[in-house]
């Protein structure tokens, strides 16, 4: 942001202070929101093209960032037309000198918050932060003999181990004292080579002998045939799997060592879903009701018929008394046909407020109330 803008964004901020009730914290996030004691949040410093449909956003986080190890996610919110919205991503660095993180992020096809990181964040962006998170870590003890099966941007938790075990110089890739219990073969999977995040990383650290690539692109070699794994790697059988990639792949992984008897540790990166439709049954969490509702009348209506007790006033979508917070599910506005759509685990874990005066259900949904 040019320091022009940067002034005159701080002046409308002000200038709104000055005519809206507000604590003293909200006055400090006007000029430190990465304070100790403040929400957690990060600020984007910078944003790298990886492929044409993914980047890295290097964040420098705010002062009570606990850290991470290798492997971990976080848990990301943006705010998109209005409303804040949570995604998981995985850290892409282990633990750097100057404090900073990174995640690389790739734009799912019409996907609400990926699409709005890749291509419209900006140095300078403020996101949401909560502590890094996961199990799906490099072990300390026992077999360090690894596979690592990715696909896509399965990568992304992988490449941060491997950052950590080897990191990369302007001398090349150095080998710590650290990594050297470590026997590490990669196996990748991407539709084709342009689209493979990290592999430029991924071949500088074979080159270095610090793993094996076992690089495999759909358009030239087809789809993985688990039946070929031994092939590919023959020394399968001794080696601890770490898989991370979409589900069907390590729906077939699992089976594959299931029937073997190999160790298998797995991170699902999950396409999460709403199922949308012409109404639902509409669960309430406080009561534990649950109202089979149509599509054709609001949420509100039919619940007061079913002896829900349900704030209201106007019910024409002016009054606002009848805002709930929709926590899982999708609900249509009988006035403009507009979905709203709230995912657990992503979308914020207050809900997404909406009003049952004006919304129908459309489909399966869950409210706080």
């Amino acid at each position: 942001m040019a320091p022009g803008n940067s002034w005159r964004t701080r002046a409308l901020k002000l200038a709104e202070a000055a005519t809206t009730p507000l604590v003293p914290g909200d006055f400090l996030d006007l000029f430190a929101p990465l304070r100790a004691g403040a929400e957690l949040r990060g600020r984007v410093e910078s944003v790298h093209p990886e492929t044409a449909d993914a980047a890295t956003l290097v964040i420098r986080p705010g002062a009570d960032w606990d850290g991470h190890v290798p492997g971990q996610y976080v848990r990301v919110g943006v705010d998109v037309d209005g409303v804040r919205c949570w995604r998981a991503y995985s850290l892409t660095h282990g633990p750097r000198a100057d404090g900073r993180i990174s995640i690389t992020v790739k734009a799912v096809p019409d996907g609400h918050v990926s699409p709005y990181l890749v291509r419209h964040t900006r140095p300078g962006t403020l996101l949401h932060l909560e502590q890094a998170a996961g199990e799906f870590v490099l072990p300390t003890t026992g077999p360090r003999k690894l596979l690592f099966i990715t696909a896509g941007s399965g990568i992304t938790p992988v490449i941060g181990m491997l950052r950590n075990l080897y990191p990369a110089t302007d001398n090349g890739v150095l080998r710590l004292t650290r990594s050297a219990a470590y026997d590490v073969t990669v196996l990748h999977v991407a539709p084709s080579e342009p689209d493979s995040i990290f592999l430029d990383d991924l071949r500088r650290l074979e080159a270095a002998g610090a793993i094996r690539l076992v690089a495999r692109y759909d358009d030239q070699h087809g789809i993985l045939d688990l039946d070929h794994l031994d092939a590919l790697v023959p020394d399968l059988g001794e080696r601890t799997t770490f898989a991370c990639g979409p589900g069907g792949l390590l729906d077939a992984i699992t089976s594959h060592h299931e029937e073997r008897g190999l160790p298998l540790f797995t991170e699902q990166f999950r396409v999460a879903t709403v199922v949308t439709g012409e109404g639902g049954p509409v669960s309430f969490e406080k009561t534990g009701t649950t109202v089979e509702c149509d599509g054709a009348r609001p949420i509100l209506e039919q619940a007061e018929e079913a002896g829900v007790l349900m704030p209201s006033g106007c019910r024409m979508g002016i009054c606002y008394t009848c805002v709930l917070p929709l926590r899982e599910g999708a609900v249509r506005d009988l006035r403009t046909g507009e979905l709203t759509t709230a995912i657990a685990g992503e979308t914020n874990t207050d809900g997404v407020v909406i009003q049952t005066c004006i919304n129908a259900a459309a489909g399966p949904c869950r409210i706080g109330h």
